[in-house]
């Protein structure tokens, strides 16, 4: 005897096993949260180098792509050759100089880069006592100008001292051991970080030279289990979320390598102390959106201020000077409208997204949140159409409420008077204050 399976109890059956299996999921997740991210911590550092190297393949496609694009398939034209061989050929060709050229690059960067850091630190090192002598007589002569400052400086000194005593002797002292603990730990990371990177590239070649295997394995699977029209949507949404990425990021770290190129030229200029050290700090941290300045700036300013505090005030005019330059000019340039996000949004993906991730989180946290953004702005675009009602936000600002397909406005009584006590004025007539009552009431 045969047994016959419906198609309709086989897919309830499927969608009761994912129901169960969800609620599983979720009540571990609830009740045992600290054991599945321990274990996806865990995975997460046993698959670290893969992930290095998609990521690493992923950047380095754009590179890829322009140079058989611009370069190796003008002069391959030329050459009578198999289709099949001469793609290969051009692959191993473009990955290859693509690797060379950012070897070269991150060498002669660290190259010109360590000997200088090495140098400004020792310098440091050496002259800190004279930086402290020359701080303290800077604060000595300040307070021989403004006597009052110094009696409530001395007053705040004299309050606090022995809480700052107690604090010094109590909690720094007694963790200095663990701070060492953590410092040769967090070496050890990073040279395990370096050997997956290293891992990491050499599966990002792997990466590059299969990229169009992967893409077309990908919608094959999307074809295969979701609707035509479906996974078109889906490519298309991919495609978005690829070009959003790759164009703030990429875009972001030109910006920041022009930023640090200018701050080095106005520094050096200026004559300010370490001006390849600082414009390092300005340059790196540029990467972070809207937060990345003030954090590069503080601890250049610092530095500054440790040998000339008169020139740590023109590095700080400086460098908002500068920002306002990138800010306006240098920034919307490069990146255009990569994200379409308004100053709000990039300061709240920024918060949360650092929250969650730390440094990481605040990079890539306005990207992801503008493929967010522009995915619910479609979707809630699709709705408005399909009711047949407007689109655009600036008809819903002053609303009321919609009669049918018609947009009622907000009967704003302090606007149409405001508008007809302006008109009086420039009629040269002078309003009827009493009429204008009688009508608002």
């Amino acid at each position: 005897m045969k047994l016959k399976f419906e198609k309709k109890y086989i897919m309830i059956g499927i969608i009761a096993f994912f129901v169960i299996a969800s609620s599983i999921c979720f009540y571990y997740l609830v009740f045992h949260g600290d054991r599945f991210s321990a274990k996806i911590n865990a995975l997460m550092i046993i698959a670290s180098p893969i992930l290095y190297g998609i990521i690493l393949a992923y950047l380095l496609t754009p590179i890829v792509n322009n140079l058989e694009t611009n370069l190796l398939i003008p002069l391959f034209l030329k050459i009578s050759a198999d289709e099949e061989k001469k793609r290969k050929i051009m692959r191993f060709l473009s990955v290859a100089i693509t690797i060379i050229l950012v070897v070269l690059l991150i060498k002669g960067f660290f190259s010109i880069l360590i000997p200088n850091l090495i140098t400004s630190i020792r310098s440091i090192s050496n002259q800190f006592p004279t930086y402290v002598e020359n701080l303290i007589h800077f604060t000595d002569r300040y307070f021989e100008n403004n006597p009052d400052i110094e009696k409530i400086f001395a007053q705040v000194l004299d309050t606090y001292s022995e809480q700052l005593n107690d604090f010094i002797n109590n909690n720094v002292i007694t963790r200095l051991e663990s701070l060492v603990k953590t410092v040769s730990l967090s070496m050890i990371g990073v040279l395990k970080s370096l050997w997956n990177l290293i891992i990491g590239l050499v599966i990002s070649i792997y990466v590059l030279f299969s990229k169009e295997t992967f893409s077309g394995q990908a919608k094959k699977i999307m074809y295969a289990f979701f609707p035509t029209r479906t996974a078109n949507g889906l490519i298309k949404d991919f495609r978005f979320v690829s070009d959003t990425f790759i164009g703030f990021i990429s875009g972001k770290i030109i910006d920041s390598f022009i930023i640090g190129v200018i701050c080095f030229a106005g520094t050096s200029l200026l004559k300010m102390p370490y001006a390849l050290l600082i414009s390092v700090i300005v340059g790196i941290t540029n990467i972070i959106p809207f937060f990345g300045p003030y954090l590069g700036a503080i601890p250049s300013a610092i530095l500054i201020l440790m040998v000339d505090p008169i020139k740590c005030i023109y590095f700080i005019i400086f460098i908002l000077i500068l920002q306002q330059v990138d800010g306006n000019v240098i920034g919307p340039k490069i990146l255009g409208e990569s994200t379409g996000l308004s100053g709000f949004w990039v300061i709240f993906s920024i918060t949360l997204f650092g929250g969650i991730m730390g440094i990481p989180g605040m990079i890539i946290g306005v990207p992801f949140f503008a493929v967010l953004y522009a995915m619910a702005k479609r979707i809630i675009s699709r709705h408005l159409t399909q009711k047949g009602l407007s689109t655009v936000t600036k008809d819903y600002m002053n609303l009321e409420y919609i009669k049918g397909y018609e947009f009622v406005p907000k009967d704003d009584g302090v606007k149409k008077k405001f508008f007809k006590l302006s008109i009086g004025k420039k009629s040269g007539s002078k309003p009827d204050h009493k009429k204008e009552e009688d009508k608002s009431e």
